[in-house]
């Protein structure tokens, strides 16, 4: 059995939320400001949970001792090469799992990035959307970037989701980011409070000496596009590793004629812009569940019946903002606990018993974990609110 198999059972025998289960319902409306979680009950239901579990890990620490994990200089020696970065092919957005009461599940967590690297992903992306970094403090997300390089940075890339929509915030992020050695940093554009194209100029380019950088381009999130002027204006600072696109396969053309490092940041269109249209690779959430399929689809050139058949599971994920769509998925393999930090919630009923049929018809030999796909009942998930 895989070391990535072994690691789950720690937690599979307390994923039962029977009857038995050690959380009391209370009201929904209760007044108590200790309530922390929320049973997900449609529609509404709350609980307290009254036991403390661990947030461990088993992996074994073999990079850097402790003392020396948050000493700028530590990784002067090994420094990843921007070259190194523009090389990845499948990079997997991994997710970030819970403990009932909203910490991170170390032990699921390495689980899931020891599946990645045992499936052929060459990196991955840590607390970006899909790892839900914006639902962390920066002291969680930095940790879990450390835990991460120190676990497994000799195994697989770490690219640490460093981004922030105050240009203070992004620098500060990306320094304690590289310190705890990190291969490589994502920045996403100023989002909300958007600036003009010079601000964004200013804005990467602050950023930029500090390592190897993938700027993150998705306007339907930030509601401003990165044009390709900006790019073009960067490319020539030795530090930019790439573009992560979503504007689809004409602009990521528009960067692979010039020699521009850029990755599909859309899973159903990934297969073509590869193929079609010179991407060097995606950077997925698809691949949190079959990384090995996506791997073929990106190393073992065209494969329309492949692309064909993991685009119904593609679609599904985002039939609501992601990730909600995967942390559902995840719970219903099993590889997870069904916990979700609010503001997201699981996905209906009708949607779960659609992603039981997806898994049979893609088979789930080719999905991670080992126990059987299930439905799961609306009780059975778990919504943090406090934590």
């Amino acid at each position: 059995m895989s070391v990535a198999y072994q690691q789950m059972y720690a937690f599979k025998s307390s994923t039962s939320w029977g009857n038995d289960s050690p959380f009391r319902l209370v009201r929904s409306n209760s007044t108590n400001t200790r309530n922390r979680s929320a049973r997900w009950v449609s529609p509404k239901a709350a609980v307290i949970p009254n036991f403390h579990l661990p947030m461990r890990s088993f992996e074994v620490k073999n990079r850097y001792p402790c003392y020396l994990l948050f000493t700028p200089s530590h990784t002067d020696n090994e420094k990843t090469s921007t070259d190194e970065i523009k090389s990845l092919r499948l990079i997997t957005a991994i997710k970030t799992p819970y403990l009932p009461d909203g910490r991170f599940d170390l032990e699921a967590y390495d689980a899931l990035v020891n599946m990645q690297i045992e499936n052929g992903a060459d990196g991955v992306i840590v607390g970006g959307t899909t790892g839900e970094g914006q639902l962390m403090s920066w002291d969680e997300h930095i940790m879990l970037i450390g835990h991460t390089i120190n676990c497994f940075g000799t195994s697989i890339k770490v690219i640490g989701n460093t981004g922030s929509n105050s240009t203070r915030e992004a620098i500060h992020a990306t320094e304690q980011g590289f310190a705890v050695g990190m291969h490589a940093a994502l920045h996403i554009n100023p989002y909300y409070g958007k600036t003009s194209l010079e601000g964004l100029i200013s804005h990467f380019k602050c950023v930029l000496p500090m390592g190897p950088t993938i700027i993150y381009n998705v306007p339907t999130r930030t509601g401003q596009d990165i044009p390709p002027t900006i790019i073009h204006s960067l490319s020539s600072n030795p530090n930019l590793a790439g573009i992560k696109e979503c504007m689809g396969h004409n602009r990521i053309q528009t960067y692979t004629q010039t020699n521009i490092t850029t990755w599909s940041g859309n899973d159903d269109e990934c297969h073509d812009s590869r193929w079609d249209h010179g991407a060097t690779g995606v950077i997925s959430v698809a691949s949190n569940l079959v990384p090995g399929l996506m791997r073929e689809l990106m190393f073992e050139g065209k494969n329309l019946s492949l692309n064909l058949k993991l685009l119904p599971l593609m679609k599904w994920l985002f039939c609501e903002p992601n990730p909600i769509g995967l942390n559902t998925a995840l719970a219903q393999l099993g590889v997870v606990r069904p916990i979700f930090r609010l503001p997201y919630v699981p996905l209906p009923l009708e949607k779960r018993v659609e992603f039981v049929e997806i898994v049979k018809g893609i088979g789930r030999e080719n999905f991670i974990g080992e126990k059987d796909v299930q439905v799961l009942d609306d009780d059975e998930f778990i919504l943090v609110g406090r934590y």
